[in-house]
């Protein structure tokens, strides 16, 4: 076999390859937004291109008299939003500590940050819940922004730390030799460098809250106070729940505000990266 067989071959393959994946991630998804548009309630005869393509499972959902469901998507909204803006300030501050100052505890509070990310989040639901019942917070979606703000900070304060390490520290020596106090080198200096990094931590933080199901059902009791994720589930749920159609279409519309995010994050992705790639 010659060298443009060999690279024919290999070409070729990593296309097939590429296709296969793309088949695999974009399959699920192309299915669940077509079982939206089924008429009927069951997914068993839902195809990918509707025959009879129809509006009323979204007309449903967004029905006040019928549906809690805009009432679900605000707390989520509201939810995810307050543990990104929350998490991102402390995250932020948090990682900046580590990254430019050397203190007493410092390579134990990373040992410690290291050992508290590998713990998942539902080993300790009994004492969330306790706690939660304790300080009567159950049923209140403070106590899940605190639980998501907590469990946020461990692993991503090491991710930021990471790209804070690689900013100079002879930029922050400058500014201090022209008179910046502390905090304004980490707000007009360090902080605009890093907007890479803390747009994937805010997209990290956002998601994590609107996608979750475990620590919002424990917590949350009431209807009116469910997310999306638990009040989907509730319409399939209950006995007489076969609402499969319109938990389709209440799926979809999650992807919305998560899409909307991460364009507008994404011109901060890409300078992190070409800032990545010419750094040095």
């Amino acid at each position: 076999m010659t060298s443009k067989q060999a690279k024919f071959v290999r070409l070729t393959l990593s296309y097939l390859v590429v296709l296969f994946m793309t088949a695999v991630i974009l399959y699920p998804i192309i299915w669940i937004i077509g079982s939206s548009f089924n008429p009927g309630n069951s997914l068993s005869g839902s195809s990918i291109i509707p025959k009879n393509a129809t509006l009323d499972h979204y007309k449903y959902l967004f029905d006040k008299e019928q549906s809690d469901y805009l009432i679900w998507y605000w707390n989520s909204v509201k939810i995810s939003f307050l543990t990104m803006l929350f998490s991102v300030m402390l995250i932020s501050l948090t990682a900046y500590a580590f990254s430019r100052y050397r203190f007493i505890g410092r390579k134990n509070g990373l040992l410690t940050f290291l050992i508290l990310q590998m713990i998942p989040n539902f080993a300790a639901l009994i004492a969330i819940f306790v706690l939660a019942l304790v300080t009567k917070l159950l049923d209140t979606h403070l106590a899940l922004i605190l639980i998501y703000v907590g469990g946020a900070i461990p692993m991503n304060t090491w991710l930021m730390k990471g790209y804070l390490d690689t900013i100079p520290k002879e930029l922050d020596e400058s500014a201090r030799m022209d008179g910046a106090g502390h905090f304004r080198i980490f707000w007009q200096i360090v902080m605009p460098l890093a907007k890479p990094i803390i747009s994937v931590v805010a997209l990290f933080t956002f998601i994590a809250p609107f996608t979750d199901f475990i620590l919002a059902r424990i917590i949350l009791r009431s209807e009116e106070n469910f997310t999306l994720a638990v009040g989907l589930y509730d319409l399939i749920s209950n006995q007489f729940g076969n609402e499969f159609t319109k938990f389709a279409a209440g799926s979809v519309l999650i992807a919305i505000p998560i899409a909307m995010l991460f364009l507008s994050f994404q011109k901060y992705f890409v300078s992190g990266l070409t800032a990545g790639g010419t750094k040095g």
